[in-house]
């Protein structure tokens, strides 16, 4: 056994001249399902208010927002948008407005710091910024640093006393003028190499890399996803995907899994979606009840909530049917226990990753609880290997890495050669997870080959923190590394080798050492993301162990620090209440 194939192909076709936004809001694909109620039920909803959005007003806001921008900045072919915002219901609208034109979508963390969103505008060399009003701060600090003009940020509402043009005001300014640009067809073939996204992935070595995704690759991965819903034989109501069912859209639209998953996947399969800008759990269950929400999509983290959290007794969730779980493993017991406080509902877990854009394998459709422990079946199109350390292929059910193939990969990093040769080989992903495929194409993630810590269903990559800390003045040499955490995932951990100076210092005054270690975690708390502080800590070592060749042996002290949490000797930083 060589190569796996996952079943229920071959797939429909897949259009390779047209951009996203043609493919959603402009054609029929055979794949595409007719919700019962099309002509009335509405694609979005908004979450506070419960304002309800027809295609038909999407469609028109996209235009009118198209010509807005091309009207004021001449944005066009291959220019650069950066959208810094958390959830909204003209997110989507943005994203494709920016596609009429041609040009290229960057979506960026709204929890992101001035320092990192500076990096993301300035690697993909953004032109303009949208912007949400809670994160206006940050985002004026940034362009100020990327050398990005004040009259080039677009609010998706209106601040007070505020100069900045709004969304809705483009919107009204380009159905007030004359077109002023040529929206094209793409060339056969074209849709394959045209950029659509620069996501940001972390990487092994180093800070976050542009994943360079063409129109085609989305556009294929909701097609496989469609398809294989479509595969359903089960009677209406013990069905996974249901057109014209209403889902949550709680993760953010910014991550490849709210990006490709939630915001053109349920979209297209004719889902309605509840658009909620920041989660909190209690306001969640509270949606669900409110608007008789039939789809969850979550990460583990949620799946804990709901399992634990003494406020699920006090709603009626009757309604959920469907519950997918993405972004990081889902231990066995969890499910299990989610299967009992939701006992109608279907449950199963996905696996992607960016440069996949964005789903592998997705849950199985013939099971209600899908089997736990698995990250789901293959889904149609993908063909998988599990590669062993002497480039050998594994059999079933035995380990290796991940290596798919399929027609939504990605085409590279941007400007960095070195790490797409690492990833991208001769047409097929390196994933960097350690797995197991057994007989009937269900995958298991063993463990990550790479570095990469998954923090809330955020990659963070160790690397980063380490260069971060590094240049702090008391660290002689760092390794940052995972802790294992219920309700996170994962939690970073810093093992400090402290400068001479510091170890002095420590010498004269005991108390010097938890002094550094709180100033340690300032100093990432103060410039990264939230998922990116040291909420395991700082620890101290003699030595940072390495191999003969300088390697971080990084298992080593992954090893030690497990140790370190069973015997209770880890000061974890509380979780905040909900």
């Amino acid at each position: 056994m060589s190569e796996i194939h996952g079943p229920g192909g071959p797939v429909p076709h897949i259009p390779d001249d047209v951009t996203v936004v043609q493919f959603m809001l402009d054609m029929n694909h055979e794949s595409r399902p007719v919700a019962p109620s099309a002509q009335t039920n509405p694609w979005l909803i908004e979450d506070a208010t419960g304002r309800m959005i027809s295609y038909a007003e999407i469609r028109s806001r996209t235009q009118g927002l198209a010509n807005g921008i091309s009207s004021r900045w001449r944005i066009s072919e291959d220019d650069v948008v950066c959208i810094f915002s958390p959830n909204h219901v003209d997110y989507p609208v943005a994203v494709w407005a920016v596609h009429r034109l041609g040009a290229i979508v960057t979506a960026a963390n709204p929890a992101y710091m001035a320092g990192e969103l500076e990096y993301q505008l300035t690697t993909t060399k953004a032109k303009l910024l949208f912007v949400h009003p809670w994160s206006y701060e940050v985002a004026t600090d940034a362009a100020r640093a990327a050398g990005l003009a004040p009259d080039r940020i677009v609010l998706f509402d209106s601040l007070p006393n505020n100069s900045c043009v709004t969304i809705q005001q483009l919107v009204e300014e380009g159905h007030s003028k004359p077109p002023s640009f040529t929206e094209r067809r793409l060339n056969p073939g074209e849709g394959k190499t045209k950029l659509a996204f620069l996501s940001f992935s972390s990487g092994t070595t180093g800070r976050p890399k542009a994943v360079c995704i063409p129109h085609y690759t989305p556009i294929a991965n909701v097609i496989q996803m469609s398809h294989l819903a479509n595969l359903q034989t089960l009677p209406w109501e013990e069905r996974k995907w249901r057109p014209g069912d209403a889902a949550i859209a709680v993760l953010p639209f910014f991550h490849i899994y709210g990006l490709v998953v939630i915001m053109h996947f349920s979209i297209f399969y004719a889902l309605t979606l509840v658009v909620v800008p920041k989660f909190n759990f209690v306001d969640m269950l509270k949606s669900i009840e409110r608007y008789r929400i039939n789809q969850l999509s979550v990460v583990p983290p949620m799946i804990l909530l709901l399992c634990k959290h003494p406020a699920v007794k006090q709603h009626d969730l009757s309604s959920v049917h469907m519950i997918m779980c993405g972004a990081a493993p889902l231990s066995a017991e969890l499910t299990w226990r989610l299967a009992e406080i939701f006992p109608r509902a279907r449950i199963g877990q996905g696996y992607g990753m960016t440069e996949a854009c964005t789903t592998v394998s997705f849950p199985q459709n013939e099971q209600k609880v899908c089997t736990p422990g698995s990250a789901g079946r293959l889904i149609p199109g993908i063909i998988a290997r599990v590669v062993q350390p002497d480039g050998s292929h594994a059999g079933y059910n035995k380990p290796g890495q991940l290596v798919v193939k399929g027609p939504a990969l990605a085409l590279r990093y941007l400007n960095n050669e070195e790490a797409t040769k690492e990833t991208f080989v001769d047409g097929w992903l390196y994933t960097g997870d350690e797995v197991m495929i057994n007989e009937s194409a269900e995958v298991f993630v063993v463990d990550r080959i790479k570095e990469l810590l998954k923090v809330k269903g955020f990659q963070v990559a160790p690397a980063e923190l380490e260069g971060h800390l590094l240049d702090h003045p008391d660290v002689s040499d760092v390794c940052v590394v995972g802790v294992p955490d219920d309700y996170s995932g994962e939690l970073p951990l810093a093992f400090v080798a402290l400068s001479p100076n510091a170890l002095e210092r420590v010498k004269k005054d005991p108390g010097e050492a938890e002094r550094i270690k709180a100033t340690l975690m300032k100093h990432v708390s103060d410039t990264k993301v939230h998922y990116k502080r040291l909420a395991a800590g700082v620890e101290f070592v003699d030595v940072i162990p390495k191999n003969p060749s300088g390697k971080l042996l990084r298992r080593v002290l992954r090893d030690r620090a497990k140790e370190m949490k069973e015997q209770g000797k880890l000061p974890l930083v509380p979780k905040p209440k909900l």
